[in-house]
């Protein structure tokens, strides 16, 4: 039965044990996303090669094995659950045996770090290589009549566009690792889900563990949101206004 003494009595006695969890949880999810993004430009420039018949067969068998394992990976960690690549993470590795360190900075969380971003980075090609493909294509026909190479055409005229059309897709892929990182409890992870088990194992105030953070998955997931709408009006041309003071100011001037 939920009770909320019960609650108010595991943030007293637990909140350093939460607030660990959530340090735990935002490391995962931010650098999880950068990383991972990194990896996704990369392999999206990889999937956009063109193959050209007049190139040796030498330079189009290379491209495509290189497509072809981008593919692969891309398949494979889309089309797999992030909780299974964790465990063969986990168990194929040693280095949380090996490396000693605080709560936060320990093998456990590196473990971690590699299946999200490695997971992420799956994703974030795809998104990347979608916000390439949206870019006008005369655009990079505009890129190589000016004498400029494939691949700076790529870098300098296509990527910053394709990049901008992609951030309320990168910035939604963050929100999703906020709440994917959960399911890193499973390695050992102590972030902000398992802190209920830690908060709890004495006491089984399960209901009201489970409540405290999902109001503070709640929260996280809503900032994040309100986060990439600003953006998201930021880039189509939008005034971003905040009118709670304006909104207020003849009612004060009433008052004074």
């Amino acid at each position: 039965m939920f009770s909320f003494e019960h609650l108010f009595q595991l943030i007293e006695k637990y909140y350093i044990t939460f607030l660990n969890g959530l340090a735990v949880t935002l490391i995962l999810a931010i650098v999880g996303t950068f990383v991972g993004l990194l990896i996704g430009i990369l392999l999206a420039f990889v999937k956009c090669i063109e193959i050209k018949e007049t190139e040796s067969n030498f330079s189009k068998i290379s491209k495509k094995i290189l497509k072809g394992i981008v593919s692969i990976y891309v398949n494979l960690f889309r089309g797999t659950p992030m909780m299974v690549q964790a465990m063969i993470v986990f168990f194929i590795s040693n280095i949380w045996t090996s490396i000693q360190g605080s709560w936060v900075f320990n093998g456990y969380l590196l473990c971690g770090l590699i299946v999200i971003t490695i997971n992420t980075g799956a994703y974030m090609c795809e998104i990347v290589r979608s916000g390439f493909n949206g870019v006008d294509k005369g655009q990079l026909e505009g890129g190589r009549s000016c004498g400029l190479s494939y691949f700076k055409t790529m870098v300098f005229i296509i990527a910053p566009q394709g990049l901008k059309n992609s951030i309320p897709t990168i910035l939604n892929e963050y929100i999703v690792n906020i709440k994917d990182s959960s399911v890193l409890n499973v390695i050992g992870l102590s972030e902000l889900y398992a802190s209920v088990s830690i908060a709890t194992n004495t006491n089984y105030f399960k209901v009201e563990g489970y409540v405290i953070i999902g109001v503070i998955y709640l929260i996280l997931t809503l900032l994040a949101s309100l986060i990439a709408n600003l953006i998201a009006k930021k880039l189509n041309g939008e005034k971003i206004k905040f009118n709670f003071l304006t909104h207020y100011k003849p009612k004060l001037k009433e008052l004074n």
